[in-house]
């Protein structure tokens, strides 16, 4: 039976639960606005917590601004080892739109705001939601750098980047984690994985569910039936098995999808398994 350490060393120095949450889905539609049961947002943040979960995911641009409130409202003062990680440099014009700003004034005032709003002094992993192709990457990463070194940021991680992107930065920064679209089906970065597990660092897939892709369905299903399990649970599962690195954040509002999700952990696909599954990524 294949099997997977539960942990991962973020950054070196922070040790947390490969099975995390993502926050973006506690606002409300288009990720814009406050949610539509804002009691149920608390709870499922408290019950991850509760169940294990020692690094949560979210951003600037969640609600905007909703999601780190309702951390903070649900979590502060924190528990010791729980990890958060937020992220800057997309604007907000509307639910479902996301324009790019990673200029570093705009950095600037997401930072001080993201430090604020989650009543924190230094954010444990700040992530470059995505380069700005407007804007010089070195003067992005140039922000970073210093804010690094003024202690309001512990660790620094990217999104939707290449191998050659992260290598530019890694020329100014110690990047720690990689934040890319993920999954059974869609190995589109395979490369920037294997190369992030080569550096030490966290890959965090995020879309990390098959996306209607109906012979990964199918694998999913039948793997599904025969562990007594969900399709969802079986794709986060290979996840976990597939590389050490991957840190998985499923997002949910419901705490009944939460706590399903986070079932996951107690399921131990076989090398035969794992075979078909991957089958997937090679057709």
């Amino acid at each position: 039976m294949s099997t997977y350490h539960p942990t991962f060393a973020l950054g070196g120095d922070l040790t947390v639960n490969r099975l995390g949450y993502g926050a973006m889905r506690i606002t409300g539609p288009g990720i814009w606005g406050p949610p539509e049961d804002h009691a149920e947002s608390i709870r499922v943040l408290q019950r991850a917590v509760e169940l294990g979960v020692n690094f949560i995911d979210t951003a600037d641009s969640y609600g905007p601004n909703v999601s780190e409130e309702l951390i903070a409202e649900a979590l502060h003062p924190y528990a010791a080892g729980l990890v958060i990680g937020t992220k800057g440099g997309l604007l907000r014009t509307g639910p479902n739109e996301w324009p790019i700003d990673a200029s570093p004034k705009h950095l600037d005032e997401a930072l001080h705001g993201s430090l604020k709003r989650l009543k924190l002094e230094q954010i444990d992993l700040y992530q470059l939601h995505r380069i700005d192709p407007q804007v010089p990457f070195e003067q992005t990463l140039e922000f970073l750098q210093k804010a690094q070194q003024q202690g309001l940021i512990k660790h620094i991680g990217l999104s939707e980047v290449s191998v050659e992107q992260i290598k530019k930065a890694q020329e100014y920064v110690k990047v720690v984690s990689v934040q890319n679209m993920y999954s059974v089906d869609n190995r589109k970065w395979e490369a920037e994985l294997t190369y992030t597990r080569e550096q030490g660092m966290a890959f965090i897939p995020w879309y990390p569910l098959a996306g209607g892709n109906k012979a990964a369905l199918a694998a999913l299903g039948t793997l599904a039936q025969k562990h007594g399990a969900t399709p969802a649970q079986i794709a986060l599962s290979w996840l976990l098995h597939h590389s050490p690195n991957i840190l998985l954040i499923p997002g949910t509002s419901k705490v009944k999808h939460l706590e399903e999700n986070l079932k996951t952990a107690d399921i131990q696909l076989s090398a035969e398994d794992l075979a078909a599954l991957d089958a997937i990524g090679a057709a």
